[in-house]
């Protein structure tokens, strides 16, 4: 059955602006308006109620027409928007609407003089569509926020001064400026020397976040502390928030199975019990022996009402945007509703290892010396190190300050094993093995062991100790694995293109079984598609979505980490986590999980109700009342049930 919403002036509450409390609108505005949206209904309650008073009393003016007409005018409030949509529906071709069944089930009470219960059926209709209204209206409340922070205006450095433009409007490698509590309106790099950055809105994490000069920003970051100037790097529409928003906007577009499964058979199922009402109200002439056609046509009525399955084409859709927008609160985006129910059936995981459990920057992870203090040893490597480009030399500088006193003098590079030099009148070597052996440098034993990086020093002609330099673990990666194990996740497995005795160690530390290091992206493909030949193994994969997209796109669900920053996995992920940390795909599990709880809630008390009070319908054991609570009330205790989603914690 195809689900129209209709408001009361059409039955559903419209937005109304929403104000900052300091922008000093008059807010009884947004009162007036939400009390007209409710005022129809409000009307046909106090007719409903004055109507049935004189009736218990059986005042004696309150008969014949006076009382079908105060019925009537009571009914018309609630009851004109749904007919008018009804017939409309008809006129589209689309007859098996709930408004047809509502019209023809209420508008069937007034024929038989079943007035109170005409108008009340309608009017605890119309109140289940404003409080259904309401509901979604508030299950869209997070991904609305992050909606908001769409970026209005941009000041863009043009011809000597700061001109206020639209963010569509400026170009790649200009210079706009971001003054305190400004939104950056679009990604580039900093000019400034540091800046404050509240990233809350695209990454779920309310630290602000500091950064220093030529580092990146990204729009839809709030400036914090001081006016800051930003080189643009992407124009408006392929910036991180443009598609953020996109994804966004459109996840809800992606249904799940058990969502289409639901629409589909609501088609199928509503004209069945249309035809079945006409049966109730028509077969037992032939074959009860006291026929009567209004009792008959009051109980098909009744199976009318109890037959529309709102519950269904409102609170499951609900639960799944729940779910979205829970997501996307704790930092976590889904590409659709159908990625939510993938994952609750992922138990197979492979990960990448650099930048997804490591933080992929390296940092010293241990220093030994032999005969010297550790600091006046680094004041020696330092000084060597001091004008290298290398990833490995940028960690030694990163060592605490040691002091400036030493400098290097003729430094020059050996091929391949390292740098020579003169440090305060003594020859320092710094390199790998190869230059230890070449210039009859003893190394300890125990460095055959290390399968890091190392970096060997003699002075003196005398070995001096050595620094092992790694790439750091993430602080969150131990507790994941763990913690993905309990969530249901029986096979976990990492993936390299790192070296194997690295891959292995770090596979170790985390409690990992399955490592395989030294892979190039096909390598990763290859494994992939192996573990896929099982049909019982449903995969994520986690990797930083840059040579890790064929895998992303090849798995069951690909997820990406620190996507904000990657063209590629916003493209190829199917859930992209917009922080770097890795327990963010446990919560994802764990809300798609909970998702999947309420969504099924709902189904099994939406069909379990109506059944029960089918049947009594059908035997005369129910009436209109009943047949309201199967409708609309089973329909608001699952939206309720659904809305949640929105209050729950995960830890």
């Amino acid at each position: 059955m195809k689900k129209k919403k209709v408001n009361l002036r059409d039955l559903k509450p419209k937005s109304t602006k929403q104000h900052s409390h300091n922008d000093g609108h008059n807010h009884g505005i947004v009162n007036s308006a939400t009390f007209k949206i409710y005022f129809p209904a409000i009307v046909s309650f106090l007719m409903l109620m004055i109507g049935i008073a004189l009736d218990y009393f059986n005042v004696a003016f309150f008969k014949d027409w006076l009382r079908i007409n105060w019925y009537g005018i009571a009914y018309l409030p609630v009851g004109f928007p749904v007919v008018k949509e009804g017939w409309k529906s008809i006129k589209k071709g689309d007859v098996f609407t709930e408004f047809f069944l509502m019209s023809i089930a209420t508008i069937g009470a007034f024929v038989i003089g079943e007035y109170p219960e005409g108008v009340a059926v309608m009017l605890f209709y119309a109140v289940g569509e404003l409080f259904q209204g309401a509901a979604v209206k508030r299950a869209k409340g997070n991904i609305k926020a992050l909606l908001d922070v769409r970026p209005k205006e941009a000041n863009v450095f043009r011809n000597g001064d700061y001109t206020s433009v639209s963010p569509e409007d400026v170009n790649i490698g200009e210079k706009i400026q971001i003054r305190v509590g400004e939104k950056i309106p679009l990604d580039g790099i900093l000019l400034s020397v540091k800046a404050s950055l509240n990233t809350a809105a695209l990454t779920g994490e309310s630290k602000p976040d500091t950064i220093t000069k030529n580092a990146k920003v990204y729009a839809g970051s709030i400036n914090l502390e001081s006016v800051i100037e930003v080189e643009v790097t992407n124009k408006f529409e392929d910036s991180s928030i443009a598609r953020i928003l996109d994804l966004v906007q459109n996840a809800t577009a992606r249904k799940s199975k058990t969502e289409l499964f639901i629409r589909q058979f609501a088609r199928i199922y509503t004209p069945i019990v249309v035809y079945l009402a006409i049966a109730v109200t028509f077969l037992p002439y032939f074959f009860v022996e006291d026929y009567i056609f209004r009792d008959w046509l009051y109980r098909a009525l009744i199976f009318l009402v109890i037959s529309c399955p709102c519950a269904l084409v409102i609170s499951i859709p609900l639960g799944y945007f729940g779910g979205l927008g829970a997501a996307s609160k704790n930092g976590i985006l889904f590409k659709g509703a159908s990625f939510l129910d993938a994952m609750t059936k992922i138990n197979t995981l492979v990960m990448d290892k650099t930048g997804t459990v490591t933080k992929g920057v390296f940092k010293i992870k241990e220093i030994k010396t032999v005969g010297w203090e550790e600091s006046e040893f680094m004041k020696f490597l330092m000084a060597m190190e001091e004008q290298s480009t290398h990833p490995i030399a940028k960690a030694i500088m990163e060592y605490k300050e040691v002091g400036k006193d030493f400098k290097a003098l003729e430094v020059s590079e050996v091929a391949g094993k390292g740098l020579k030099g003169i440090v305060n009148g003594k020859i320092v070597l710094v390199g790998n093995k190869a230059l230890m052996h070449t210039n009859n440098i003893d190394v300890p034993t125990e460095t055959e062991a290390i399968v890091e990086s190392i970096v060997l020093v003699a002075i003196d002609n005398k070995f001096a100790g050595y620094v092992v330099i790694a790439d750091e673990l993430k602080e969150d990666a131990k507790e994941t694995i763990t913690a993905l194990h309990k969530v249901g996740i029986k096979n976990i497995m990492m993936l390299s293109g790192d070296k194997d005795s690295i891959t292995q160690q770090i596979a170790i530390e985390l409690n990992i079984e399955k490592a395989r290091g030294g892979l190039l992206p096909e390598d990763k493909l290859n494994e992939v598609e192996t573990l896929k030949r099982n049909p019982e193994n449903k995969i994520a994969f986690i990797g930083d979505g840059i040579n890790d997209a064929p895998v992303l796109a090849a798995s069951d669900v690909g997820i990406a980490m620190g996507g904000l920053g990657s063209d590629v996995a916003i493209e190829t992920a199917d859930v992209i986590i917009q922080t770097d940390q890795p327990s963010k795909v446990v919560k994802a599990i764990k809300i798609s999980h909970s998702t999947r709880k309420i969504v099924w809630q709902n189904i099994i008390l939406a069909f379990g109700v109506k059944a029960i009070v089918l049947i009594l319908g059908a035997g005369g054991l129910a009436t209109m009342w009943e047949a309201v609570f199967a409708d609309v009330g089973v329909a608001l205790l699952a939206i309720l049930n659904a809305v949640r989603l929105q209050r729950m914690k995960w830890s």
